[in-house]
C-alpha cells in the first residue's frame, strides 16, 4: 500500500483518489488550476460551504461525472447525475466500494453546527485492498468504534466545529487505523496553533501521516 500514490490532499478537508482509471473527489474546495484531474465521482459529506462548493464542483466535473451528496445541499438540482445519500448508503464505481457513515456533533457547544438529525456523512472508500475513512465534519462519535481495518483515517482536529486535537487523538485510538491523517485545522488554528496541534499528535500517536497539499496552500496565516 502506497497511499501517497493514490490519495491526494488538496487542502482543508478536500481530497481526491486516483485508482486505476477512476478519479474520486471528496469535498472539493478551493481547487486551484494546479489540479487538472476530472472526477468520475464526487462525494460530498455535508452542505457547509467549505465542503459543498458548487464553483469547485464545476471545476472538477465533466458532463458525465456522478455525485453522491448529503441533504440540504442548495442548488444540487442542477446536477443530472446526482444521488442523495444518508448514513448506510453504499455504492461502487468499478472495483471501488463506497459506504456512507454518520458524521455529527455531540459536544453541547457544537450541536448547532452538525446535528445528527441532518444525516450528514463521512465515507469509507475501499480500493485495491486499501480502506480510507474520510470522517467529514464530526466529533468523536460512538460509531467510530465500529470501523474496522482502516488503512488511513482522515480526521478533523480544528476544534470549534469538529473535534479538537485531544478529541481527535481519542478517536484515532478507538479506530486504530494504520495511518492517521489530520485535516480541517490549518485555516482554523493558524500557524502557531497548527504547529502545536501537530506536535501533540507526534507525542501521542505513532501512526500520524502529515500529507503535503498537492497545490499551493490556500489558507493565510496571520
Amino acid at each position: 500500500m502506497d497511499l501517497e500514490k493514490e490519495l491526494f490532499w488538496i487542502g482543508h478537508a478536500s481530497f481526491y483518489i486516483k485508482h486505476g482509471t477512476y478519479t474520486i473527489f471528496i469535498d472539493p474546495f478551493r481547487v486551484s488550476d494546479h489540479i487538472r484531474e476530472k472526477a468520475d465521482l464526487i462525494l460530498i459529506t455535508h452542505a457547509h460551504f467549505d465542503h459543498w462548493s458548487v464553483a469547485d464542483i464545476d471545476k472538477v466535473s465533466r458532463s458525465d461525472t456522478k455525485m453522491i451528496i448529503s441533504k440540504l445541499c442548495t442548488g444540487s438540482e442542477k446536477y443530472r447525475n446526482m444521488e442523495l445519500a444518508r448514513p448506510g448508503f453504499e455504492t461502487a464505481i468499478g472495483d471501488i466500494k463506497i459506504s456512507a457513515v454518520p458524521a455529527y456533533n455531540v459536544k453541547a457547544e457544537r450541536l448547532q453546527f452538525h446535528p445528527k438529525s441532518n444525516e450528514w456523512m463521512g465515507y469509507v472508500i475501499e480500493f485495491g485492498g486499501t480502506r480510507v475513512y474520510h470522517a467529514g465534519d464530526t466529533d468523536f462519535i460512538p460509531e467510530m468504534k465500529n470501523l474496522k481495518d482502516i488503512d488511513a483515517a482522515l480526521l478533523p482536529m480544528g476544534g470549534t466545529y469538529t473535534m479538537n486535537v485531544d478529541e481527535m487523538i481519542d478517536a484515532a485510538k478507538a479506530i486504530k487505523p494504520k495511518h492517521v491523517v489530520p485535516v480541517h485545522y490549518k485555516n482554523l488554528l493558524g500557524r502557531d496553533g497548527s504547529a502545536a496541534a501537530e506536535k501533540k499528535l507526534r507525542e501521542h500517536l505513532d501512526n500520524v501521516l502529515f500529507m503535503k497539499e498537492v497545490q499551493p496552500p490556500t489558507y493565510a496565516f496571520s
